[in-house]
């Protein structure tokens, strides 16, 4: 029942067929050449037109399948592999319209029935098809344009609005720790929390937790935040938003950041100037330092807040410019700290441990170090941050035990202490401070925090209902360029 359509031009495949036929599940192009002794930069241009095609008759989540020669691919599955200016170069060509390569397994011609290569220097001579690869290749999500996005807040019964840093543009209001999501990230929360209620009563403050700060930056340096101008003027005009040169995003009613040196609440209108600078919370720290100084803290009730902090960096795999804190605030009496610490940290120990069983058969060890063992060098950019904006205790740091040796330890928690005398004299604070965001990436083996936030359904769909899972890249041998740059006087 197959139509077989001879002498279509692989280069103009929506000429070939009517609209109506021209979404195809998948396209197969095995051992594509342009005859004879053609060399490796015309073959290129051949797979480049190919893809561009390709492009034009594919379904959204359909797949290219392309079967190459050993070597002639240039990624690291040729074995040998070739130089690359001597390569067919078919994941950058690929790139060019829009692919990914997906996957790579041999090519088996034995598998197909009937199957015999032909066309060797474009005669009617077999040629050696030992070793050679089926690439598979999926759309790539499209380069995003993003446009200005305004946000609207009410503070102190009056809406103001502010502009989004680009760079957290397509990171503001993502809901992944709600309850109707499967994001990674919030069943690490959910994890957490489950565990810690089985040893203390708990009581979540989620809501309620403005997004914008101002007071006191204390030690940490101003290059680090991420500076906000409060302006009406900031609302986009209708003509804008129906022209779709803006978008606008609505946060609900929050409550005031106190300033913690102050204790007083910030008010945007303070001295009628609406045009004061903010910046976007770079720590839930100052809300839980609040809700002590408030004094209706009972003791032994362990306080749960979480949400999305912002924090300027230089941008790194590991090096996250927006990730998910959680905070544990718990009041003890006083000599009775530690064996408080050592409670919470077993108790996050354990879930990590759950969760990271039905991940891997690795063991990902979490221990306790001192801060006072630590040099600023051997920080991550988590825990140099951390140390900004208070003194630490301790550090909660994860290393994976891997055939009986240890992968470099990653700080993924801070553990702080703190007296407050007007509040009780008997009492001591425990403060701890999780990143959810890099647990979610150890336990799954993501590599890159991007991966996170990427709006690729390919992600969410390996963790399906939110169960964790070793994550696998939809994306193989992304290509890299290293450029050597001279200078010369």
């Amino acid at each position: 029942g197959a139509e077989v359509v001879f002498s279509v031009d692989c280069t103009k495949l929506k000429d070939y067929f009517l609209p109506e036929k021209r979404e195809f599940d998948c396209i197969y192009f095995n051992f594509p050449h342009c005859g004879r002794k053609a060399g490796v930069v015309k073959n290129r241009e051949l797979l480049a037109r190919f893809f561009h095609s390709s492009a034009e008759v594919l379904t959204e989540e359909g797949e290219i399948h392309v079967a190459l020669c050993n070597g002639q691919g240039g990624t690291p599955a040729d074995q040998p592999r070739r130089e690359w200016h001597n390569s067919w170069q078919i994941v950058a060509v690929a790139a060019g319209a829009g692919f990914i390569l997906s996957n790579i397994h041999p090519f088996k011609a034995e598998t197909i029935h009937g199957y015999k290569s032909t066309g060797y220097r474009s005669q009617d001579k077999s040629f050696c098809v030992e070793g050679a690869l089926n690439h598979i290749f999926t759309r790539s999500t499209p380069l995003p344009y993003f446009k200005p996005m305004i946000c609207e807040i009410e503070l102190k019964s009056r809406k103001v609005s502010f502009q989004v840093p680009r760079i957290l543009v397509d990171k503001i209001n993502r809901g992944f720790l709600e309850l109707n999501s499967n994001h990674p990230v919030r069943t690490v929360k959910e994890k957490l929390t489950e565990e810690l209620s089985q040893t203390f009563p708990l009581q979540n403050i989620d809501s309620c937790l403005s997004p914008l700060h101002q007071g006191h930056l204390n030690d940490i340096c101003r290059s680090n935040v991420f500076w906000i101008i409060l302006s009406p003027e900031e609302t986009p005009s209708t003509e804008e938003m129906s022209n779709g040169l803006a978008n606008a995003v609505l946060f609900s009613h929050v409550d005031f950041c106190k300033d913690t040196d102050t204790n007083v609440c910030v008010n945007v209108q303070e001295g009628c100037n609406i045009s004061k600078q903010y910046y976007l919370r770079p720590s839930l720290l100052p809300y839980a330092q609040a809700i002590i100084q408030r004094g209706a803290f009972p003791p032994g009730t362990l306080h749960v807040l979480s949400g999305p902090v912002f924090r300027k960096c230089l941008i790194a795999p590991y090096s996250m410019p927006v990730f998910h804190e959680m905070v544990f605030v718990c009041a003890v009496n006083r000599g009775t700290e530690n064996s408080c610490i050592q409670l919470l940290v077993n108790n996050i120990k354990s879930s990590i441990d759950s969760l990271h069983q039905t991940v891997s058969n690795f063991k990902l060890n979490i221990n306790l170090q001192e801060a006072v063992s630590f040099e600023t060098a051997e920080l991550n950019d988590f825990a140099a941050f951390e140390s900004q904006l208070s003194k630490i205790k301790y550090f909660i740091c994860t290393e994976r035990d891997t055939s009986g040796s240890c992968e470099k330890q990653s700080c993924v928690g801070i553990i702080r202490t703190a007296h407050y005398e007007l509040v009780s004299r008997e009492l001591v604070v425990v403060f701890v401070s999780l990143n959810l965001d890099l647990l979610a990436m150890l336990i799954c083996r993501i590599s890159d925090w991007r991966m996170l936030w990427t709006s690729d359904t390919r992600f969410l769909c390996q963790f399906p209902r939110g169960e964790l899972r070793l994550f696998k890249s939809f994306s193989l041998y992304p290509p890299s360029y290293v450029h050597d740059v001279s200078f010369w006087v």
